[in-house]
């Protein structure tokens, strides 16, 4: 919404203080500015506010606004006087003000740095978050205009807004003053606010996705009035699943009296559905969306599947129309999946939901999908049923113009159905959320991610995101850093999902293998040695193993302390007439089933190479399908599975799930050890008698087994190590002038600084670096013979010759580098040669420079990057770095922890460690100058790169030869700002 012509021209219209938020409930609601336009929705707001409500805001009875108030809450400086309102359906609901005031709380203006606040929220609207979520964009509001405190007087019986103002976590003092509770807060973040905010935010957006998949009612508008297509698709998958809630069908075409369709109530629109409708699922041309997305606004539908394609993946006109659409949701609180979208489905038996297009509907298990590829999710449904895994929820967001995976990243973290979440995604549209979001829910379940789209300008025409400049491999690298596993294709993504979600995690690298075949063991302990593992020399049971011998042999690896986890691996063997025994699969599984359940928890993987039965077998052992226990009817009687419901025979395996936390869905299964076969009755958790059966992922290859097992290595690792988190170290504080450094950033951007922001001169790179504890060598400038010499005789031989023109920098290898002068004659001799190879002087612009202690070079660079934030990067200077790519990066902030892996993370970190007898070089000072390189871009985001090369590593200390530091103005936004949605 723009000012009008009223609003004063010093202060423009601050549109990016606009923002969609999720609230408590999971609905969603603007915040903007107050313009002089909003007097008549100001006065509406206000006449539903209940007198209670009033009297807290003013102290007095106030049953009406006068015009004067009305004129004084809708006319703002947006400086020194802000208002802000929250709406649903372009109406207030909510109110925010502040004014700007001194010391003796009379209105004031700057450098005045305390204002007054005072909230104001419609009775129906209270309870949702709502002045929680003001409070955030106030306060980020009055910081960018200079406002570090609020005041705010409040009755002692408004309980709730005292409570707003105690739990928001800022640092803040509390008085009782002439019948009124006087708060003031400090409004510079703190640990416990950003806390706040972003516990805030995990449980609104998971309750939003909550909302989406646990409906208590769905209609279906564009259902079909003969069978066939989309709408009637997804109505007969619904009906199919046993959706345990409402379903209606509508359709404008519908007679009057058209009664039902497939057996539910059919309508011509959502406004006729005499009930609550809490999700539609929307299948009609994208033209008639829009008035499809009305009806269901204006009748109180919470949330939107749109599988209407014609959107943003049709070029620049479809792209207006997905933001439209998405506005248009958002205006009336509520969320979308997709447009284009496949569909979502909730296995949850209180639900069963099948809400997609999904020819093959999966059976209920533990594992969670997202993608946003129609076409990757039926493969990965097809690839998944065949393989009898189970799903928790699936979700095909298409577009994901609005619900992304950071939402479902926000639901999985605390849903106790989902114990592995596997992600497919062709964007990021906020990646410093995602690695956000990525970290803490790896902490207690795995993330499995395909990149697809890993390549620049590959990005699917359907997804506006914001452009990154840092290659996939650095993608790659942060997500490993919080804890993702990044495999490279969906086989991978199923294979390593199957292993977490079916066994326990391994507690360490050592890989004990055995089996039938000499040849498929040694396959696999190749494999083991390319991915990293410590496999032991395999154990051949030759070809004449019987599956006793299996069995045996599983269970004595299992008990071996010596080992963290089993590969089996088997070949068809035959009888004494050369024919392959009938019934060797199943007996197999059999034995490996028992040895499994009766052994350690130790993960356990099955490579199988054509064995008949056994495919079949282990795909029921491998199923992460939650089993109903038997009936206790007759056959006759009993009833029939609902479609796509899993059955099997023999004895139905109990499962016990992990609570977050714990690791993956474990099978913790134990049969009874004093039994004859090892394999007795044994009570399952439910108490039906039987086997409980340990599911053993199977694998047709070697390497597919293994390097799913390699993942679960490396992530039960990374879990060890985020258990006790890094930290930066205290003593940094006392060498470090953040204030000087931020008195002088000022200085060098000037008022009303260049957008593009500027590069530093060397002596400006020096200054800054050294309010940091970060000594550069210092250089001096010889443009002639003559001052080369007099700047050598002021540093002192030994020194260094070398050029700074750009094209030339850290080019030894071009000549430009010019070492170890010991005396004048060699420096005038260094410098002919110089200018003689490569060009004049004032061409190459040479330097003079101290020689530096011998030892590794290195280069440390840290960058901002719009997409994915902060990254401090690490390498080999040179060919190891600039050829080879061979770079670590962590994102920044860096903990002491992630100082350490960045140096240890790369290929060439040998020779930082005494590679073939050197000495070892200083790697605690490279670990300190790392984090101070860190600190600084945190502690300042005008700081938008810097690169530190070479670093050269002695075996004592370090030192900086060279810096290149550029500054920005800061962006109006971070990830520590505001709660909002993305608006791409």
């Amino acid at each position: 919404m723009q000012p009008s012509p009223e609003q004063s021209p010093h202060h423009a219209y601050p549109d990016h203080w606009e923002a969609d938020v999720v609230l408590r409930d999971g609905g969603t609601a603007r915040i903007r500015p107050i313009t002089t336009d909003d007097a008549e929705r100001l006065v509406s707001f206000y006449e539903q506010v209940s007198d209670e409500s009033k009297y807290y805001r003013f102290f007095a009875p106030y049953p009406r606004l006068s015009d004067r108030d009305v004129h004084r809450f809708t006319h703002h400086d947006y400086v020194d006087r802000v208002g802000l309102a929250v709406t649903v359906g372009g109406e207030f609901i909510a109110t925010v003000r502040y004014d700007r005031i001194d010391e003796r709380g009379r209105p004031a203006s700057a450098p005045a740095d305390e204002a007054e606040v005072a909230f104001l929220v419609q009775d129906a609207h209270q309870g949702r978050g709502v002045a929680s979520a003001l409070l955030e964009h106030i306060a980020a509001v009055a910081r960018e205009r200079g406002i570090r405190r609020f005041a705010a007087e409040v009755l002692p019986a408004n309980n709730k807004m005292i409570k707003v103002f105690r739990d928001a976590g800022y640092t803040q003092q509390r008085s009782f003053e002439d019948g009124s509770v006087h708060l003031t807060l400090d409004l510079e973040p703190t640990a416990e606010s950003l806390a706040v905010q972003r516990g805030r935010e995990q449980r609104a957006e998971a309750r939003s996705v909550q909302r989406l998949l646990a409906p208590g009612s769905v209609a279906v508008i564009g259902a079909g009035r003969t069978p066939g297509g989309v709408g009637r698709t997804v109505l007969r998958n619904l009906l199919g699943a046993g959706f345990t809630g409402r379903t209606y069908a509508v359709n404008r075409a519908f007679a009057a009296d058209q009664g039902t369709i497939d057996g539910v109530p059919a309508h011509r629109s959502v406004g006729e559905i005499d009930e609550q409708v809490d999700l539609a699922v929307v299948a009609v041309p994208a033209d008639r969306v829009p008035e499809a997305v009305a009806d269901c606004g204006e009748h109180g539908v919470q949330g939107l599947v749109v599988l209407s394609a014609g959107y943003a993946e049709w070029g620049a006109e479809g792209r207006e129309r997905q933001r439209e659409l998405v506005r248009q949701a958002r205006s009336y609180g509520m969320r979308i999946i997709g447009p284009n979208a496949f569909g979502v489905i909730n296995n949850s038996e209180a639900v069963r939901l099948n809400a997609s297009l999904a020819p093959e509907p999966p059976a209920p298990g533990r594992i969670g999908l997202f993608t946003q590829s129609g076409a990757i999710g039926i493969a990965l449904l097809s690839g998944l049923y065949r393989r009898g895994a189970g799903l928790s929820t699936f979700i095909s967001a298409g577009n994901r113009a609005d619900i992304s995976g950071n939402d479902f990243l926000q639901y999985w973290y605390e849903d106790p159905d989902t114990d592995v979440a596997l992600l497919y995604l062709e964007s990021l549209g906020n990646p410093r959320k995602f690695t956000r979001l990525a970290r803490r829910t790896a902490a207690v379940k795995p993330v499995v991610v395909v990149k697809g789209a890993r390549h620049s300008g590959s990005t699917p025409p359907g997804h506006a995101v914001p452009v990154s400049r840092i290659p996939d491999a650095t993608v790659s690298a942060l997500m490993r850093q919080a804890g993702v596993i990044r495999v490279d294709t969906v086989t991978e993504m199923v294979d390593a999902g199957l292993l977490l979600a079916d066994q326990p995690l391994p507690a360490g690298p050592r890989v004990a293998i055995l089996g039938n075949s000499e040849s498929l063991g040694l396959l696999t302990y190749d494999a083991c040695l390319a991915e990293g593992l410590r496999p032991r020399p395999p154990r051949d049971l030759t070809t004449a193993a019987t599956p006793q011998d299996f069995r045996d042999a599983l269970a004595e690896a299992l008990a071996d302390e010596g080992c963290d986890s089993v590969v089996v691996t088997a070949i068809p063997w035959v009888g004494e007439n050369g024919e392959a025994e009938s019934g060797d699969g199943e007996v197999l599984a059999t034995a490996l089933h028992a040895a499994a359940a009766a052994g350690p928890a130790k993960p356990v993987a099955v490579v199988h190479v054509e064995i008949g039965g056994l495919a079949e077998a282990l795909a029921a052992a491998t199923s992460t399908v939650a089993l109903p226990r038997p009936s206790t009817q007759s056959s006759a009687a009993a009833t029939p599975p609902r479609a796509g419901a899993a059955t099997t025979t023999g004895p139905t395996p109990a499962r016990t799930p992990s609570a977050p936390g714990t690791g993956s869905g474990t099978a913790t299964a134990a049969t009874d050890a004093g039994s004859d076969d090892g394999a007795g009755a044994a009570a399952g958790t439910d108490g039906v008698p039987g086997i409980r059966i340990g599911r053993i992922p199977a694998y047709p290859a070697a390497e597919r087994a293994v390097r799913a097992l390699a993942e679960a290595v490396r992530y039960a690792q990374w879990r060890r190590q985020a258990a006790v988190p890094g930290k930066v170290p205290e003593f940094l504080d006392d060498t470090i002038d953040e204030p000087g450094a931020a008195e002088l950033i000022d200085t060098l951007l000037g008022p009303g600084p260049d957008p593009r922001g500027r590069p530093l001169t060397h002596d400006e790179a020096r200054e800054l670096l050294g309010r940091y504890g970060i000594t550069v060598r210092p250089t001096l400038p010889a443009p002639d013979p003559e001052a080369a010499v007099a700047a050598a005789a002021q540093l002192g031989y030994p020194v260094a010759l070398k050029t700074t023109a750009p094209h030339l920098r850290h080019r030894a290898d071009l000549g430009g580098v010019r070492l170890d002068l010991a005396n004048e004659s060699a420096l005038r001799r260094a410098y002919g040669e110089l200018t003689d190879l490569l060009g004049k002087p004032a061409e190459l612009q040479p330097v003079v420079q101290a020689m530096a202690p011998r030892g590794v070079d290195t280069v440390v660079r840290a960058t901002i990057d719009p997409a994915a934030g902060a990254v401090l990067s690490f390498g080999l200077a040179g060919a190891p770095s600039e050829l080879l790519g061979d770079t670590a990066h962590r994102l920044v902030p860096a903990t002491d922890r992630d100082a350490a892996e960045l140096i240890r993370s790369i290929r060439a970190a040998p020779v930082l460690f005494g590679w073939r007898g050197a000495a070892p070089v200083d790697t605690a000072a490279l670990e300190e100058l790392l984090l101070r390189v860190s600190r600084l871009v945190d502690d300042h985001p005008e700081v938008v790169s810097i690169a530190l090369e070479p670093v050269v590593v002695a075996t004592q200390g370090l030192t900086v030869l060279g810096a290149s530091v550029r500054l920005s103005p800061p962006p109006a936004r971070t990830d520590l700002g505001p709660r909002r949605l993305p608006n791409y």
